[in-house]
């Protein structure tokens, strides 16, 4: 919401949709590949190497991993996906936990009487190293689960990872619906890019003018919370979702719009994840390409593994997948709790089997919610908010 996106953008599309540009997917992703990589450098250009050298590194693996596929080398192949999963899992341990775990380790054995010398180290976090480390990593996956192929060349592959809308905050895009956009040119679409623009617009009034000005109010109860009353703590905790929501989706809906405008589309984040009666639905409509990516690629596969042990079983998948979540968020204990929490608040569901149960709200004559609708959409609203107190 700068001018100096502005300027950028307006660049971005004259020379996207020049005639010299519309003469090849190449050129068009050419030109998105530079620009995603200047918009990179532009929040943080130290951070340029690791970027380019993890997606020049994956897009190895990728190539290698088919060439193995194909070769039937089934063993083989199978290290190559395991190595290519742990090597990015690797990248965000070093650069978003590394500190966060020795502090942790160093604090324990202080704790029981062991004092060690442990300094930090200078680790610079780079920005949207939790997404586009998602992105390398889902990569890799659907090649070995044969749902697309390699891609065609590495700037095709490189503008995927880098694509500037979606770097910094999202979403999660995967690579078999995004790709294939990337190998037909991209015509200007009249009735597309104003839709597109609609929605930026959308975007930023839900990022400026709900969530900065909730902001403006709730960010001073949080750090004098000793010196504000009961009834102010309680209501900047049940307006702090409001504000995450509007920053959020403001953010998820500029970044979607700009894609259309670029005629690409982006997937959706959010979809009245507050309508949810209960937390399942919530988190199926919570900036669901995180939810999406993590059941897919966590839940799904330790849920098969502890298939055996019938519901214990399953829910052990669902606390392991949202401490997974929670920690996501941040490198601090506490979102590893709010993951925890939200994690204990799926056992009811699965042990009454409502887990699945996905009924549309059916509304009554008037055209509102039946109570009972309205009850448990109250309730489903105030354990979000008590989570995110703990978040």
């Amino acid at each position: 919401n700068s001018l100096n996106f502005l300027l950028f953008f307006g660049v971005v599309f004259f020379v996207y949709y020049l005639p010299i540009c519309r003469k090849s997917p190449l050129y068009q992703n050419l030109w998105l590949f530079l620009s995603s990589y200047f918009f990179y450098g532009f929040a943080e250009w130290k951070m340029i190497p690791l970027l380019l050298g993890s997606s020049i590194l994956f897009y190895g693996i990728g190539h290698w991993l088919k060439a193995e596929m194909e070769k039937e080398h089934t063993k083989v192949a199978s290290n190559i996906i395991t190595f290519g999963v742990v090597l990015g899992i690797c990248i965000l341990l070093y650069f978003k936990y590394l500190n966060f775990f020795a502090e942790s380790i160093a604090l324990f054995l202080h704790s029981i009487g062991m004092n060690v010398s442990w300094s930090t180290l200078n680790i610079v976090l780079p920005i949207g190293v939790s997404f586009f480390t998602f992105k390398l990593i889902s990569y890799v996956i659907e090649i070995h689960r044969e749902h697309i192929c390699p891609s065609r060349n590495f700037i095709e592959f490189g503008t995927y990872i880098a694509f500037f809308p979606t770097i910094l905050s999202g979403p999660i895009d995967r690579p078999n619906k995004f790709i294939p956009q990337l190998r037909e040119v991209r015509l200007f679409k009249y009735d597309l890019a104003v839709d597109g623009c609609r929605q930026i617009l959308w975007g930023m009034f839900t990022k400026m003018c709900i969530a900065d000005n909730l902001a403006n109010a709730i960010n001073g109860i949080w750090t004098n919370i000793e010196g504000t009353n009961s009834s102010t703590l309680i209501l900047a905790a049940l307006l702090y979702p409001l504000q995450m929501y509007a920053d959020f989706d403001g953010y998820s809906n500029m970044a979607i719009g700009v894609g259309k405008v670029l005629g690409i589309n982006i997937s959706r984040n959010f979809n009245h994840p507050f309508l949810a009666r209960n937390i399942a639905e919530y988190w199926r409509n919570w900036h669901i390409s995180l939810t999406g990516w993590l059941t897919d690629y966590v839940f799904s596969p330790l849920n098969i593994a502890f298939r055996n042990h019938g519901k214990m079983g399953v829910i052990f998948a669902i606390l392991f997948n949202f401490v997974f979540i929670g920690l996501w968020h941040g490198a601090n204990w506490t979102y590893a709790v709010f993951g925890l929490y939200h994690g204990f608040l799926y056992i009811p569901l699965v042990y009454f089997n409502t887990i699945s149960k996905r009924k549309k709200i059916k509304p009554t004559h008037l055209g509102v919610p039946y109570l009972a609708d309205v009850i448990k959409i109250c309730e489903t609203y105030l354990l979000v908010s008590f989570g995110l107190i703990i978040f």
